[in-house]
């Protein structure tokens, strides 16, 4: 009994206090922590919001969606100052107040991006249901596709980082990654009517820039190739990420880096590496596999 109490005790001490090493990688930021369960709660209250009905309270109808939506609206606004300042403070603990919009003036003016939003989400709803004939409804494609469920994160997320928010954006894109396999940096530009076809595995770079009527199969990667370092031997952020032009379609487990731009209305084949330009309208395929047989195994 001794053993365990002295184990125990001994642990809670040494983890209780970090060494001066430690704190290089641990920062105290204990006070000013956004709050996980509420970044959440306020992505689906904006899923809820875009589209009523399908998320949130079920049975939603004309005359009831302006009440869920004022509620939704208000519980959304509520929150979201309360994790936009939290994630000021851990960005930086010494924010000027002076020379930063507030959490409240940053809240209203997402809030006025949200038609915007579900405009663009539409639009990519669209082009999912159109690329793919197993798709029976445009209301199916919201239920059940991970492209749609990451599409909506990344919206938000982008429109959050775009009004100089830290930390949430990435917090929100990494909650669609761990369900859907689909790794969208919030940085990365994306137009509409986007559509990833099955997803697993799909890689979006902070830098990308991605057209319009864009289309990508699973484990497709969208990445660099190196990175410039800083004095400190940090990388540089530099744009260093694939520029995709409008209407071009990227097949399954493609490989694109470095910052080099794939021409509008051009076809990459699937499992090609591609690290040098690519002009408007090309087809970029594998060679042909060589057919020959082989009798009793022979040659395997």
């Amino acid at each position: 009994m001794s053993a365990l109490i002295d184990t125990l005790r001994k642990n809670t001490n040494l983890l209780s206090h970090s060494s001066m090493e430690e704190y290089k990688y641990i920062p105290p930021h204990v006070h000013n922590l956004p709050n996980m369960d509420d970044v959440e709660e306020i992505v689906k209250l904006i899923k809820a919001i875009v589209f009523p009905g399908f998320f949130g309270v079920a049975g939603i109808n004309e005359n009831t969606q302006k009440y869920y939506t004022g509620v939704n609206i208000e519980k959304l606004y509520l929150l979201l100052k309360e994790q936009i300042s939290k994630g000021l403070h851990f960005f930086n603990e010494q924010v000027d107040e002076q020379t930063t919009n507030s959490p409240e003036e940053i809240s209203l003016t997402f809030i006025d991006k949200l038609p915007e939003i579900k405009r663009l989400l539409c639009t990519d709803i669209k082009a999912v249901f159109d690329g793919d004939p197993a798709a029976r409804s445009y209301g199916e494609v919201i239920f059940c596709y991970p492209a749609i469920r990451a599409m909506i994160h990344y919206r938000i997320a982008h429109a959050l980082l775009q009004l100089g928010v830290p930390v949430l954006p990435r917090i929100i894109t990494e909650l669609a990654h761990a369900v859907t396999g689909i790794d969208i940096h919030p940085g990365a530009s994306i137009g509409e009517y986007f559509s990833i076809d099955h997803g697993t595995g799909v890689v979006i770079g902070e830098t990308c820039i991605i057209g319009n009527y864009v289309k990508l199969y699973q484990g497709v990667t969208l990445g660099a190739k190196s990175f410039k370092l800083d004095e400190q031997g940090l990388p540089v952020n530099i744009p260093r990420h694939p520029i995709l032009e409008d209407h071009v379609i990227v097949y399954s487990n493609s490989t694109i880096l470095g910052r080099i731009t794939i021409g509008h209305h051009s076809i990459i084949g699937g499992n090609i590496w591609q690290t040098n330009p690519v002009p408007p309208y090309s087809r970029i395929l594998q060679q042909k596999a060589v057919a020959s047989s082989f009798t009793d195994g022979l040659g395997i």
